[in-house]
């Protein structure tokens, strides 16, 4: 298939193609459209950047404007991966095609997306928990769905939203089209398919386990204690923008903070952000506002930036298999693309399994060998803003080592700390016996000595001493308690 004008669709939906200037389909659009209007079930899987949205969103817009009376539902892992396919398919829907869609994703008003459901949008794209959350409160009606994608469902799965996704299923109608898209196809997917896809079609474009060819993979072996600055030197050295990934949350927070501190145009983002803080934080990144975006994986599946031209794994992934959604993030829509990975000894057994992921005749290595820190380029004018710079200490962004640093470094603060307030209350000491009795404040308080009236003269300090003789014969004269007079009732009644 060579052109978009040999799919049967409607006229509108390929005028909004052209505007968009799309001519010629992915190999994944030229298989997976036609098999989708002829109302077939799907199960799809190839690389990240292949063009999987266009696969399940220009038949969706095409049965819904021959339907009038149809909805459809896009399920995506991700908030950032819905926008995105909802930015997608709203550039599909032109003036000419009337069709109201509704964004469920959290981070997001409540009220605004009952309003968006309230206008009976047909095409709704959200993450499984925010539209279960839309079913809890019965505000979402999915009786009239025939049509479902899910979409990146292996990246839903290992972020645990199985539960969710099998209560969506029970909410929509047996009789319906079902698009499984995914990136691999791990055995979890197949019995998903078993279970609810009805005779689907494979489809397969490519390896998905095999990078796209155009990205060129480096690797350097380095101690943990170094990577920090050679992710400088790799950032100085390197024109256009970058995507770093770590592990944690806590890790690109800090890790950003330490870039500005630096002159570096950073910014992080990761789970723990709201909403429209992540809009802010992706749209000064494509607009070149920002060079510098550090990532967790939350946007390995859900960026969509057509100029990253380097990714850098400072941290290696959890799971074998986002190593390769990973790097996809670069080298999109034909163009080509850098990935460079660091790689230490604790590394070496998830960095085989990695390799064989990618090459299954690959021979298992140790990392060992480790290179000496490089120095690499250096700026002129940062020297001389930060002196001795690198004479500070490393901050290791991907182990407690920091954290160890910096209580040993209080540690030695907190010394002389206790060894001031020790003095401080020596002196406190002398200061209460060098008080004199005679001093109205001291004399005249009853929190201190009670009622009893203090001679000063008695005493040669000015020190209350207490008569504890006097204190005993307070308890002679006075009654027993009710405890005795009802024991001794008892007995007198036996």
């Amino acid at each position: 298939m060579q052109n978009f004008n040999l799919f049967k669709i409607e006229k509108s939906l390929k005028a909004s193609i052209d505007l968009m200037n799309f001519k010629e389909p992915t190999p994944i659009q030229s298989q997976a459209i036609p098999v989708a209007l002829e109302g077939r079930d799907i199960l799809g899987t190839a690389q990240t950047g292949t063009g999987k949205t266009l696969a399940f969103s220009i038949p969706l817009i095409n049965k819904l404007i021959l339907d009038k009376n149809a909805f459809a539902l896009v399920t995506c892992p991700t908030r950032e991966l819905a926008t995105q396919v909802m930015s997608a398919i709203k550039d599909l829907i032109s003036d000419k095609i009337n069709i109201k869609t509704a964004l469920l994703i959290g981070g997001e008003s409540m009220h605004k997306q009952l309003r968006q459901l309230g206008k009976r949008s047909r095409l709704i794209v959200g993450t499984p928990g925010r539209i279960n959350d839309h079913l809890k409160r019965r505000s979402l009606n999915l009786s009239a769905t025939k049509y479902l994608v899910l979409d990146e469902t292996d990246r839903m799965l290992d972020m645990g939203f199985t539960p969710q996704i099998e209560m969506i299923l029970k909410f929509v109608p047996k009789d319906h089209q079902t698009l499984l898209f995914s990136a691999t196809l791990p055995n979890d997917i197949v019995r998903i398919s078993q279970r609810y896809l009805t005779k689907p079609v494979r489809i397969s474009v490519g390896s998905t386990t095999v990078p796209i060819a155009k990205i060129k993979q480096e690797t350097i072996q380095l101690n943990q204690e170094n990577k920090y600055n050679e992710l400088i030197d790799q950032l100085l050295s390197r024109k256009g923008s970058i995507l770093v990934f770590v592990k944690t949350k806590r890790n690109a927070d800090r890790m950003v903070k330490r870039l500005k501190e630096e002159d570096h145009s950073a910014d992080a983002i990761h789970g723990d952000l709201r909403q429209s803080k992540r809009d802010r934080v992706i749209n000064a990144f494509k607009k070149g506002a920002k060079r510098i975006l550090v990532a967790t994986d939350v946007a390995a599946r859900g960026l969509d930036i057509p100029l990253i031209q380097h990714v850098i794994n400072y941290d290696l992934p959890q799971v074998p298999e986002d190593y390769v959604h990973r790097i996809g993030r670069t080298a999109r829509a034909g163009s080509e693309g850098s990935a460079l990975t660091f790689l230490t000894k604790n590394d070496s057994l998830m960095w085989n399994a990695i390799s064989r992921l990618i090459n299954p005749n690959y021979k298992e290595k140790s990392i060992q060998n480790l290179q000496k820190y490089r120095t690499g380029k250096k700026n002129k004018n940062f020297y001389n803003k930060k002196k001795n710079f690198r004479d500070k200490k490393i901050y290791n962004f991907s182990s407690k080592k920091n954290d160890d640093l910096r209580r040993s470094e209080n540690f030695l603060k907190d010394k002389d700390y206790k060894r001031k307030k020790f003095k401080y209350k020596k002196g406190k000491k002398k200061f209460f016996k060098n008080f004199s009795a005679s001093t109205p404040a001291y004399t005249n308080n009853p929190k201190f000595f009670g009622k009893e009236k203090i001679d000063s003269t008695s005493r040669n300090d000015g020190r209350k001493k207490f008569n504890f003789k006097k204190r005993k014969n307070r308890f002679k004269n006075r009654s027993r308690p009710k405890a005795f007079k009802f024991k001794k009732f008892r007995k007198n009644r036996n």
